[in-house]
């Protein structure tokens, strides 16, 4: 297994891009929207395997009060596991072991087949195929 990408919620997400790309060497891809939740986003690409997406959506709290909602700032690393049979296995392992799914398994609008499991400290984790 390894780490597939790290991701970021911001109020400028053209600035948070500008600022990877300039100082960092990123490249970027074309940017994803998703018209019914105003959400957009970037991956941003490095030299590794591992990538940054960085992430706008209106209303995304300042506050992590609570782990089920999205929040300014670091929300989630993904773990790829290399198909989506095995993300489902391991969410189901995760469930049986008392941890939290916050997301079902499911194919997202950006093309991922993923789940979403909250760690002992309420971070997210999403398993990708």
């Amino acid at each position: 297994m390894k780490i597939d990408h790290l991701a970021i919620w911001t109020y400028n997400l053209e600035r948070l891009r500008n600022f990877y790309m300039r100082f960092f060497d990123a490249s970027s891809t074309d940017v994803y929207y998703n018209h019914s939740k105003e959400f957009r986003s970037y991956f941003l690409l490095f030299d590794s395997d591992c990538r940054l997406e960085i992430m706008e959506m209106p209303n995304v709290a300042k506050s992590k009060n609570d782990p089920h909602k999205h929040y300014i700032g670091v929300a989630h690393f993904a773990i790829k596991v290399g198909s989506k049979a095995e993300v489902d296995k391991l969410t189901e392992r995760i469930r049986s072991d008392g941890f939290t799914v916050a997301c079902e398994p499911r194919t997202t609008g950006d093309g991922y087949y993923e789940s979403v499991v909250l760690d002992p400290e309420g971070n997210r984790v999403e398993i990708v195929a």
